[in-house]
């Protein structure tokens, strides 16, 4: 009987550890499906482009996974019962269903944050989807020249979006808000030259300077009101609300508590990777929500389920930091060296050269998708007898399964 694996959410996480799993074990051994609303992946770190007109190239789920045995399910997630084992779907025709699963792994991500704003949800626009960047990209396209953009977060994607927008169209008048000082965590070197950048492209920084309210026209500040022909929110990312109605064990923010494995640890059939997992990093210090944060752990989950079906060695490398790249437009760049907790350190890498190392950084990414065993070769391998959850079947146990000190490396 195949072992069912079910994989919810083709981001950057989800899509790599089905593409990991598909070339870890046999394929008569699983049935390995990857649900997710759209057919073609997103590269959500290039939302920034779309949103000004920038043409993305199409990654069709179907090309991209052709041959590994991956089933592509396009629907949407709309519920998770993780006792029964079983999540709830919906595809584009509205026909509702119910896939079984014997491992699941949770990779729905996240969304964005109005953190609760008056005004925000009905009057800003978001880059975190492909729709929001495709809305505003028709937005943006309708300005005449001299109108206000106004963006609001000074975190990395405020900084991307707010310099792509004023290289893009600078007759437009572009502002950035930022709650604090702009780039405050970054290093001297790297506050100096994002400061340059920003001058270099006439945006104006208002720093310090919570937004209380948004409205069709403007939005609100301690100090009073800007002028907002379109205002951009970009002030952070919270996870899909599915989990915190689920009995999976999650944070006060809906973020499934895993082990080091991305193991539930209140059901051991679920991982939870990327965003929707509360990660802990160097020092004990949670993963911030980012690519570079979440595809570590679709690695580590993808290597620890084929390890529990195939009686290999678990992975026990602990994801970690080394820089922080944000792109400022098409020709410039900031590549922050970081510890591995992510605390930025002196050095830094400024200009055209930090602009190509991030093009190569997005590039790696959506190739690393293609190829989530980084072009090595693998071999897989069967699961065990004993290893493969019948149907019906209880929830298995850390003590029903254990790990055994084999070697999977491929």
């Amino acid at each position: 009987m195949q072992h069912r694996i079910i994989v919810l959410g083709a981001g950057y996480t989800g899509a790599v550890a089905a593409g990991r799993l598909a070339r870890r074990l046999r394929r008569e051994d699983v049935a390995l499906t990857l649900v997710n609303a759209e057919p073609d992946f997103v590269e959500r770190v290039r939302m920034h482009q779309l949103a000004v007109g920038q043409e993305l190239m199409p990654r069709p789920f179907r090309e991209m996974f052709a041959g590994t045995g991956v089933e592509l399910r396009q629907a949407t997630v709309t519920g998770v019962d993780a006792d029964r084992r079983t999540v709830t779907v919906t595809d584009a025709a509205g026909t509702t269903g119910e896939l079984a699963y014997d491992t699941l792994v949770y990779a729905l991500g996240s969304r964005w944050d109005t953190h609760g704003v008056p005004g925000a949800a009905e009057h800003a626009h978001e880059i975190a989807s492909r729709p929001g960047a495709l809305r505003l990209r028709e937005r943006l396209a309708g300005l005449a020249a001299g109108e206000p953009v106004v963006v609001v977060g000074g975190g990395l994607t405020g900084l991307e979006a707010a310099t792509e927008i004023a290289e893009s169209r600078p007759d437009l008048d572009v502002s950035l808000v930022a709650r604090g000082d702009l780039g405050d965590w970054l290093s001297p070197r790297g506050r100096r030259h994002l400061r340059k950048v920003f001058d270099g492209l006439g945006i104006t920084v208002h720093e310090r300077t919570p937004v209380t309210a948004v409205a069709a026209g403007h939005v609100t500040t301690d100090g009073g009101t800007l002028p907002a022909a379109v205002t951009l929110w970009t002030t952070g990312f919270a996870v899909h609300p599915i989990a915190k109605a689920t009995t999976l064990e999650s944070t006060g923010t809906g973020q499934i508590v895993v082990d080091g494995t991305m193991r539930s640890v209140s059901h051991p059939e679920v991982y939870a990777i990327g965003d929707a997992a509360m990660v802990e990093g160097p020092g004990g210090k949670p993963l911030r929500m980012s690519c570079a944060s979440g595809v570590p752990t679709a690695w580590q989950a993808a290597d620890a389920i084929a390890a529990r079906l195939t009686g290999g060695k678990l992975p026990t490398t602990a994801p970690r930091y080394f820089n922080q790249c944000i792109s400022l437009g098409r020709r410039e760049g900031l590549i922050q060296y970081v510890t591995a907790d992510d605390r930025s350190v002196r050095a830094a890498l400024t200009g055209r050269l930090a602009a190509r190392y991030k093009e190569l950084v997005c590039k790696g990414a959506a190739w690393g998708v293609a190829n989530p065993t980084l072009g090595l070769p693998t071999r897989r391998r069967p699961v065990l007898p004993g290893r493969a959850t019948p149907a019906g079947a209880p929830a298995a146990t850390p003590e029903a399964t254990p790990d055994a000190p084999v070697d999977t490396a491929a």
